[in-house]
């Protein structure tokens, strides 16, 4: 079930839900043993409070959901029972409603929806439980309450920071510090935040038996926070999820039964310088594994020392990212092979101990991979011989490790791979069959079976 402002909805592995608004119904399949009270009680999909004092608080628009797993003794078959609810007003108890659900296996959570007509809204009940088979009833459960809670919190909540000014510049490196307020709220019992403008959606999972599964939100510190007290504040201190600019953090008060109030906003801009990215040689060679060093921004390192980089590749074989750890001092190491066959990208970002991460440093290079090709009798981009008249083309590599060359002479002809000698080049004749423009298309393959940038090379034949 979610909750919020708009319309709830039951989880669908419910399913439907077969009622009778009647004080004496009974399943139609007599069972043939002894009902037993039901336990598991629930309401709304929540743990049932027995305590009169401290009653639970639940959203009722569309009626409330309340369900118990019924018992049964003695039975020597798989006899079908019924569960009778029945529900009142703690300040009137002869003002009873009553609903059953029928022909449920024992076992089973079995679930009845009392009617919203039934509920009013700030009026707290009280409500049981007894398995019906056939003529036979269970003792009621001991009494449920619940306080009926349909109206969100009327005002947003404030929110302020003392440490990051709102629509201007920041410099980063700190954890933002934000003060919640209940806006005059004050049934307010906590905070939903995210950097995120689609707030998450709070939520019970259904488990075995239809056993509901309830959570408490404000365990998930990524996104709730208790207020101090009811209608009360709270402090967050958050890392932004992005290094640098406008960074916007949304937040709706929610009362006890998780009513969300409307949103508010804060934005502010952020300027988080990134490292230094210094490969050991100006430009690596292609695939030659290479030593980079990473090093902190001082500003950075002087609020919260750095102690590990993210390290991420692309337009490489084989994109990747790197943690790497810091020193002491924020600097690191890192080898990478970069085997990009037009170039690849590195792109760095620090993190500091207070969980700060940075603005992105990038560094990249290009590389022609593709192979030279060269020949005395139809020189490229000219003219030359004749249909008939044999031509020799050789191929050199630009870069290390190459194995073989494939190569075609026009669009569409099947390739042809050749290997490399010793040199790694390697030499075709070929021979016209015709005079015109030809198109001889060319690409080599390494070691590793890395297929490097294809080459056009044009001619004309006489």
């Amino acid at each position: 079930m979610s909750f919020g402002a708009g319309p709830r909805a039951v989880l669908a592995a419910l399913g439907t839900l077969a009622l009778a608004l009647a004080a004496a119904a009974s399943p139609a399949h007599a069972a043939d043993g002894t009902p037993a009270t039901p336990t598991q009680l629930f309401d709304g999909h929540r743990h049932c409070s027995t305590d009169a004092d401290r009653p639970s608080y639940r959203w009722a628009g569309d009626g409330l959901v309340v369900e118990g797993v019924p018992g049964i003794t003695g039975t020597t078959g798989t006899s079908l029972v019924g569960v009778r609810y029945r529900a009142w007003p703690v300040t009137d108890p002869a003002r009873i409603t009553t609903v059953t659900r029928d022909r449920v296996t024992p076992g089973s959570e079995a679930p009845a929806t009392l009617p919203a007509d039934a509920l009013a809204d700030g009026q707290t009940y009280a409500w049981q439980a007894q398995t019906v088979a056939g003529n036979a009833v269970s003792d009621w459960s001991a009494p449920c309450y619940v306080t009926i809670d349909d109206t969100r919190p009327a005002n947003a909540p404030t929110l302020t920071s003392p440490n990051y000014p709102p629509d201007v510049w920041n410099e980063g490196g700190e954890r933002v510090e934000f003060t919640l307020g209940a806006g005059g709220a004050d049934d307010v019992e906590g905070f939903e935040f995210s950097w995120q403008q689609d707030l998450p959606v709070i939520g019970t999972g259904i488990g075995d038996h239809g056993v509901p599964q309830p959570v408490d939100p404000y365990a998930d510190t990524t996104y709730f926070k208790r207020a101090d007290t009811l209608g009360g504040s709270a402090t967050l201190s958050l890392v932004p999820p992005l290094g640098s600019g406008r960074m916007t953090l949304y937040v709706r008060s929610l009362d006890r039964a998780y009513n969300g109030s409307p949103v508010t906003s804060y934005s502010f801009l952020v300027s988080s310088p990134a490292p230094t990215v210094t490969p050991a040689v100006p430009q690596p060679g292609f695939g030659e594994p290479t030593e980079f060093t990473l090093r902190p921004d001082p500003g950075l390192q002087a609020k919260s020392p750095v102690v590990s980089y993210s390290v991420r590749t692309s337009g490489g074989q084989s994109d990747r990212t790197i943690e790497v750890a810091a020193g002491a001092d924020g600097t690191a190491t890192v080898e990478l092979a970069l085997d990009g066959i037009y170039g690849e990208n590195v792109q760095v970002t620090s993190t500091s101990a207070n969980g700060w991460v940075s603005g992105s440093a990038w560094w990249g290079t290009t590389y022609d991979t593709t192979p030279t090709v060269a020949s005395d009798v139809y020189p490229e981009n000219g003219s030359g011989g004749a249909a008939g008249v044999p031509g020799t083309f050789t191929f050199t590599p630009k870069v290390a490790d190459v194995v073989s060359y494939t190569y075609t002479f026009n669009d569409g002809d099947p390739e042809v791979t050749v290997p490399a000698d010793a040199r790694h080049t390697a030499s075709v004749d070929w021979t016209p069959a015709a005079a015109g423009w030809y198109d001889l298309t060319v690409y080599a393959t390494t070691r590793s079976g890395i297929q490097l940038a294809p080459y056009d090379y044009t001619f004309t034949v006489n």
